[in-house]
């Protein structure tokens, strides 16, 4: 099992920034895969931004791209997604991911981010 708990989300004016943060605890050995998904009700939830365990390989949505940054540390097994130049279509609630082999997943219980216009 592994537990997943999300830090940073927060009401900011478009524009400006919030780093989101994942503390990821238990059986980690098997991860191979880390993400951030966000979803806003009413729609299906979405993947942000990605991250492959060992080459460190990232993919983003496209209308994040060069907005968020997607990282993580792995002796502190945090994940986090540092968002710049916020805009109201990213209010989301924002959810941290991940992928062990079996495959199985988790899902941290979400943190609330709203960008006022």
């Amino acid at each position: 099992q592994v537990q997943l708990v999300e830090t940073g989300g927060g009401l900011v004016q478009a524009g400006e920034s919030l780093r989101l943060s994942c503390a990821a605890s238990g059986r980690l050995f098997s991860i191979y895969f880390m993400g951030w998904y966000r979803q806003v009700p009413g729609k299906e939830r979405e993947q942000v931004a990605t991250i492959r365990i060992g080459s460190d390989s990232t993919n983003y949505a496209d209308s994040v791209k060069g907005r968020f940054t997607i990282s993580r540390d792995s002796v502190k097994n945090m994940l986090f997604l540092q968002m710049n130049r916020l805009k109201p279509e990213d209010t989301a609630v924002y959810y941290c991911n991940v992928v062990e082999y079996g495959p199985n997943q988790y899902w941290g219980q979400g943190t609330q981010v709203t960008v006022s216009a």
